[in-house]
This record gives C-alpha cells, structure tokens and sequence, in this order.
C-alpha cells in the first residue's frame, strides 16, 4: 500500500505559496540577507516554520507565515520559490496543483503587483517544462485588509485571467472579518470570469460557508469543516455542487477539529459531498499528499478506492476546461493501471 500510494498520480487543490517554502531555502536566502534570527542550524530553523504539537489555534499556526514572507519580496526569490515546490511537487507525482498566494504580502519592498504575478507564473512555467506538472494560480485576497484592496486584487489580476491565474480566494482571519465584507470585490471577480474559491468554516463558523455561496459566488470552499453541524448546509453544498478543499494535518494543527476521530470527511463523502484532499502548507504543516493519505488510512479507514475517489475529486474540481479534465484522467488513468489499480 505504501508504494503504490508514493506513485498514485494526485491532484492539489489547495496549496499555499508561501506556506510551502522549502526551509533550506528560506534558510539560505534570510542568511544572504543578514535577517539576524539567531539560529545557528537549519535543524533549530526547521522547528521555528513548522508547526508543533502545541499549536493552540488558526491563528497561532498563521504566525508561521513571517519567515517565508520576508524572502518572498524580490522576483528572483518569488521565482525560485514557485519553482521548487512544483518539483518537490512532481517528485510526488503530482500531476496538477493550483497555487494560491495573495500578491499584496509580497509588495512591501517595492514589488509592483505585476512583478509578483509574474515572477509566480514564470517559475509555474519553467516548471511545467522541466517536470512535466501542471499548474495555474489563485489570488488570495486577505481578510483583514479593505474592500478596496480586495477589489484591486480582482482588478490588476485580470490581465492574467487564462495566461496561468484562474481564480480568486478569501483568506485569513475567518473569526474576525466574514465574507460579506469583500462582497462587492467577489461580485467583480465573478463578472469578470474568475472562478471563486473561499476559505470558509474552517474555524467553526458554520454561517461563512452558505454566505460565501451566495453573496461571494464560491464554487469552492476552503476547509469546509463546520459544514456537519448544519444539514441544511450540507445539503446546500450537495445541490450546488459545491466542492470542499479539505486539508486534515492542518485542520488538526489549528484546533478546527479536536482529533481526527472527529473529522467529517468520510461522512461527506457518504452523502455525496464533493470532497478533495489537500495539503494547505507542505512546510508549515510538515505534510504531504501521501501523508494526507496515510493519515486517512490509518485513522478513517479510507481505502484505496476512497483515496482514488478523492483524487477524481479533485480532477472535477479544478479550474480548468473540461477538455483538459479529460486530458488529465486520461494521464490518471493510464498511470494507475501501470501500477496495478
């Protein structure tokens, strides 16, 4: 089972940018930029950018974010970064992975807009060519910041709609600032043919996920976890069609559930809820898809026809054409009975 789960071909929905840096490289280039953090071996750094057992909540766990942030302010960085974990990706044998990351995080040290998007696409495209993987992006939109930047990122972004940007998201603190704030910005997006994804109840707050349905146009929900104390949202979630991008390790890291016992994917899956398998932060999370899986293996039972259900998912998900869907089972397809499934 190990084996084949290292080979299966996976598909990843929900990945973080800067979540996801590599700690040898973050290491290295905070080093070249004499940041003074007292670390004298990439062992101690390591536990400084992942998170231990004692994270207490979300927003804990997101004060991991300062470290990659402060190298991902220049293009070549941006660039490399993008690039490496497409091929730490590949070498999992990920055949398709959407990448998110909020363009405003990367601009405070005089990066136009347009310079982080297209250090980002350009590292998705030398890695598509130098590993075979495909990718597009998604651009976060941060809670916490104004309607008005919100909107900017939908606006500025637009040129890069079908040139490797897809969608837009809602992320950040979930408790504090609920979606209707970003409404007039996600009405934009959707006009303007994004797709919509939107980090939604993944803090207990069962409200955000039918409000980020109906005044933000989600397709897809971010977490999606406090779905299971409302069976009308979870009926809402099945009528619409709504996928959910759930990420277990994290969700157990930031407290959203209190053991994995208690996490609902497997009761979605059996009322037909479109659940996908997701990563969220390789790094911060110290995790993997195959971890993913195993986690779902060893603690719910899943069996590998499950898992293989959560990777079409994921394949139905993607924001991408339904000839590339095709293309894409196709490649999953051919793969799979390789290996013997």
């Amino acid at each position: 089972m190990i084996g084949i789960l290292r080979r299966v071909p996976k598909i990843e929905l929900h990945c973080h940018l800067d979540g996801s840096v590599r700690p040898e490289t973050m290491y290295e280039l905070l080093t070249q930029q004499g940041e003074n953090i007292g670390i004298k071996s990439i062992q101690e750094f390591e536990r400084l950018v992942r998170v231990e057992e004692e994270c207490e909540s979300l927003n804990e766990y997101l004060k991991k974010f300062s470290y990659p942030l402060k190298v991902m302010q220049s293009k070549e960085n941006i660039e490399r970064i993008s690039y490496e974990l497409l091929e730490d990706l590949s070498k999992e044998n990920v055949k398709y992975v959407e990448i998110r990351f909020a363009p405003f995080l990367h601009m405070n040290k005089d990066l136009t807009f347009d310079e982080v998007v297209e250090s980002v696409l350009r590292g998705m495209n030398r890695a598509r060519k130098d590993f075979n993987i495909l990718s597009n992006a998604i651009l976060i939109c941060m809670r916490h910041d104004s309607l008005d930047k919100s909107i900017k990122v939908v606006e500025y972004g637009e040129k890069y709609l079908g040139k490797g940007v897809v969608a837009v998201d809602l992320a950040g603190n979930e408790q504090d600032f609920p979606p209707e704030i970003h409404r007039e910005a996600f009405q934009l997006a959707y006009e303007k043919g994004y797709k919509i994804t939107i980090h939604g109840g993944e803090t207990g707050i069962v409200e955000n996920i039918p409000k980020s349905i109906e005044f933000l146009h989600a397709t897809r929900i971010g977490h999606g976890i406090a779905a299971i104390k409302d069976p009308r949202v979870m009926e809402l979630l099945k009528e619409k069609n709504i996928f959910l991008e759930m990420c277990p390790t994290s969700n157990l890291q930031t407290k959203a559930v209190d053991s994995i016992e208690n996490y609902p994917i497997k009761t979605y899956l059996k009322e037909g809820i479109g659940v996908t398998v997701n990563t969220d932060n390789t790094t911060v999370s110290n995790t993997s898809l195959y971890k993913e899986y195993m986690l779902l293996i060893d603690k719910l039972d899943f069996t590998i026809e499950e898992i293989l259900k959560l990777i079409d998912n994921g394949v139905e998900a993607a924001y991408i054409s339904k000839e590339e869907k095709v293309a894409l089972r196709n490649i999953i397809k051919d793969e799979l009975i390789r290996i013997g499934l």
